[in-house]
């Protein structure tokens, strides 16, 4: 009932304008409410070629990465690897599985329900106080094939989750809730922007037109 005046008088351009401003609004409302995932499983591989051991729960620190584990080198771009739960069951469909057990992915984290390849170069929480920064895809291996079956490798493209560093340790555990910022994520959301842009140009033409 509010907006009913500016539905009804026609012949400017304020409907248009108002109407994308609460669109993008709803939008980036929901992207900020949405992206909201939760730790599934842990893993951590002390020497590199050895299978990785299924953990509860991890240390986590800047200098070491995740306690245990053999990618802790400082600032290093792969401190932590992280796959979907989701892409795991498309891996499985590709490969006529029943299901991928994630400790052939050699990956440390599986989440579910969020979209990992959306938090790429943004800096996530996980539980109260681990901060990770995504730092890219992880690329899968020919391992896969051996680790996989046949055409391993080829499924895995695309699905093969991402690489991150430590930006703040603390404790991570199954069940842990991950999620972007809501400062990350206003700090890359261009529709940010945009609709300061469209409520302006609303006000504006909206002020021009009441002089008449």
């Amino acid at each position: 009932m509010i907006f009913r005046p500016f539905y009804q008088e026609k012949g400017h351009g304020e409907n248009k304008i108002f109407i994308q401003y609460l669109v993008l609004n709803l939008n980036l409302y929901k992207y900020l409410t949405m992206e909201k995932g939760k730790i599934d499983w842990i893993s951590i591989r002390k020497n590199k070629g050895e299978n990785p051991t299924v953990v509860e729960k991890v240390q986590v620190s800047i200098e070491n990465g995740l306690e245990g584990d053999h990618y802790g080198k400082i600032n290093g771009k792969r401190q932590v690897t992280l796959i979907q739960k989701e892409h795991l069951d498309i891996v499985a469909s590709f490969l006529n599985k029943e299901e991928i057990d994630p400790l052939l992915t050699r990956r440390n984290i599986v989440v579910s329900k969020l979209n990992l390849l959306s938090l790429v170069n943004k800096k996530f929480k996980i539980g109260n106080d681990v901060i990770l920064q995504a730092t890219g895809p992880c690329v899968p291996c020919k391992q896969m094939d051996e680790n996989l079956g046949e055409n391993g490798m080829k499924a895995m493209i695309g699905h093969g989750g991402i690489t991150a560093r430590v930006i703040q340790g603390g404790i991570i555990q199954v069940g842990d809730e991950i999620f972007l910022e809501k400062k990350e994520i206003i700090k890359n959301d261009n529709s940010r922007k945009s609709f300061s842009n469209y409520f302006r140009t609303f006000t504006r033409n909206k002020n021009r037109r009441n002089k008449y």
